[in-house]
Order: structure tokens, then sequence, then C-alpha cells
């Protein structure tokens, strides 16, 4: 079981987390809503709750909570720039559908 970022996902997380101040990492997870069932959460962490499944990719702490893990194991997260847009992208490969408008998916 794994969750890992891209080099260009470390290092823009590395980067905010400097200009931050504070934080040890990246929390993952996902939570009920939008028009496909579920829908990533993305949040800085600032401590380890002892539940979590911590992963390490390019330097950077990954957490996990268990319930999370079932949806999001082998995940990879990257950082893209699409024209003017740029923001993270998850490469879930239990993904089946995804909604139109992009918040949401099924697994």
């Amino acid at each position: 079981m794994a969750v890992t970022l891209t080099e260009r996902a470390a290092r823009h997380v590395s980067g905010f987390l400097a200009r931050r101040g504070k934080g040890i990492g990246l929390r993952l997870g996902v939570r009920t809503t939008g028009c496909s069932g579920m829908a990533y959460k993305l949040e800085y962490a600032d401590a380890a709750n002892p539940e979590d499944q911590r992963f390490d990719s390019h330097g950077v702490a990954v957490f996990v909570d268990p319930k999370s893990l079932a949806y999001l194991d082998g995940t990879e997260l990257d950082f893209v720039r699409e024209g003017l847009n740029e923001g993270f992208k998850f490469n879930n490969p239990r993904e089946k559908d995804r909604c139109g408008c992009g918040e949401s998916f099924r697994v």
C-alpha cells in the first residue's frame, strides 16, 4: 500500500511548507460529496494523527487516514500547469469514473 508524490509535487509542497514556516507534510483523504460520490481532500499537516499511515515521497511526508487509504492506495499526486492554471492532479488507479465538473469521483 502506498501513496506517492511526483518530484514536481514534492518540490511544490516543500516550497510551500518553507514559506508557511510550519508543517510536517501533506495530508490526503477523501470525503463523501458531489455527483459521483467522493471528493479528494488535501491539506498541509502540522501534526500526525495516531491512526495515520505515513508515506515518504521525495523527502515529503504524506499522511493518510486508514478509511481514506482504501480509496487512495496506489495514488500518485502530481502538480501540473495547464495554460494559466496550475494545481494538484490525482492519478488514482482505483478511480472508475469522474463527474463532468471534475469535483468528484467514483471507485
